[in-house]
């Protein structure tokens, strides 16, 4: 098939080579000239593990290729994309949806065929009914225009293996037109055994929202249940072993830390709880609400942490160095990063900090300036009171405790984030505390 795909940043660029990889010739779009032109050279301007190869290869084919001109994409394609931003509202609570009602208004006048507009934006639920309403209204080819929404289940650093070999495919659809052109463009994937849910449209823009507030609520259970094991002495990570074993439960999204973040788990947990009460569903919304704050919360929570381990010596004034950036590994994305939010408090709180990350620093700098930044992992030591791993990169886990430990004023070290094998790092001469476990 011949296929657009309107807006070009973490969803879109994936989304566009994984398309191509599927054998469809590809047009991607973005406002931002600069940007076009380095996907057309072959260039990835974001930090996804196979992404740069796959988009070297199909702008090389020539079946994948990006423009401003959304022109362009309407008289080259018979089914749009549409995989823009929604950003969180500035009432803070709800899906800002104008860049997916701007790349309508910008596409639908120049429709004059029947076409296929497929929404991969996280939006508020009824927003497909408003958007297809939009659609026909503006284009010539009016109710020969197919909507339907297919929301997307990515995790940032896995992109291109959760497009090209998802866990499941949805699509909100009103007929039966719209079903064939999903089946038809996701044929690859469906005969390779991925299940297709066909759904109305409210059911697919909710259940991306359920998703994603589930895995919320999980990583908020069990950063709650770190803070009693915190109080306790209990081990948290004993616990996730014990619940993790239960097939009704699993361990997936059981990692306590500080909390989760980038462009999706903040802004759809807001979200969701803000339909829940717009939906009259109060019980719901405060279960809900209850999983914001916890999380709301991690920053204080690492932040006593870290004190308590520096017993004396006060924060202010000290030297420390914080492992990592980016809010997950696999991923140069700092959205509403937990790791650079608590960089920031320690800043505030008087303490000379240094980050290091495997990718997100020329992202994290651009994002926070007042902080200092280390490309190099041993160097980011040099002259630190403490270390704070804050992002759970292979590369920290990896890392020869015996080798770091040399370094001035490094035997302490706090692991916000509960990945490090902590005996070994002890054996080294290290001094190492993790939220919910007790010291040894």
């Amino acid at each position: 098939m011949r296929v657009s795909v309107i807006g070009c940043g973490h969803l879109g660029i994936p989304h566009a080579a994984a398309m191509a990889e599927l054998g469809h010739e590809v047009l991607g779009v973005d406002v931002d000239q600069a940007k076009v032109d380095r996907l057309n050279s072959g260039e990835c301007p974001i930090y996804e593990a196979g992404l740069p190869e796959l988009l070297a290869r199909h702008t090389a084919s020539g079946r994948l290729k990006f423009t401003t001109d959304i022109r362009e994409a309407a008289d080259f394609a018979e089914l749009h994309f549409i995989g823009v931003g929604t950003p969180i509202d500035a009432d803070g609570r709800s899906y800002d949806t104008a860049q997916v009602f701007g790349a309508i208004r910008q596409l639908a006048p120049h429709l004059d065929r029947p076409c296929t507009i497929v929404g991969k934006s996280t939006v508020t639920v009824g927003t497909t009914t408003q958007v297809t309403a939009l659609a026909q209204r503006l284009a010539s080819a009016g109710e020969r225009v197919e909507v339907v929404w297919n929301p997307e289940f990515l995790r940032e650093g896995h992109a291109v293996t959760d497009t090209l070999r998802p866990d499941r495919l949805i699509a909100g659809v009103t007929t039966a037109e719209g079903e064939k052109a999903i089946r038809a463009v996701y044929a690859g994937i469906i005969d390779a055994g991925v299940p297709i849910f066909v759904t109305d449209p409210a059911t697919a823009e909710l259940a991306k929202g359920a998703a994603n507030t589930f895995l919320g609520l999980k990583i908020s259970y069990i950063n709650a249940v770190a803070d009693m094991c915190e109080t306790a002495g209990g081990d948290v990570s004993q616990i996730v072993d014990i619940l993790g074993i239960d097939p009704r439960i699993g361990a997936g999204g059981m990692q306590p830390g500080i909390g989760y973040g980038g462009g999706c788990l903040p802004k759809d947990v807001r979200a969701f709880t803000a339909s829940a009460r717009q939906l009259g569903a109060d019980q719901a919304a405060t279960l809900l609400r209850a999983a914001e704050v916890i999380n709301e919360q991690r920053t204080d929570v690492a932040i006593g942490l870290i004190t308590r381990a520096m017993g004396e010596h006060p924060i202010k004034g000290s030297r420390i160095t914080v492992w990592g950036a980016a809010f997950k590994p696999g991923t140069n994305d700092v959205r509403e990063s937990p790791a650079l939010a608590l960089a920031q408090s320690l800043q505030q709180a008087g303490a000379t900090v240094t980050v290091h990350d495997p990718q997100a620093v020329p992202t994290a700098m651009i994002r926070n300036p007042e902080l200092d930044y280390s490309d190099a992992l041993s160097g980011s030591l040099d002259g630190a009171d403490l270390v704070v791993l804050a992002t759970e990169w292979p590369e920290y886990q990896m890392a020869d405790p015996h080798a770091l430990v040399g370094r001035p004023g490094t035997p302490l070290l706090v692991d916000c984030r509960t990945t490090l094998d902590a005996d070994s790092w002890r054996e080294a001469g290290w001094t190492v505390h993790q939220l919910g476990r007790p010291g040894k």
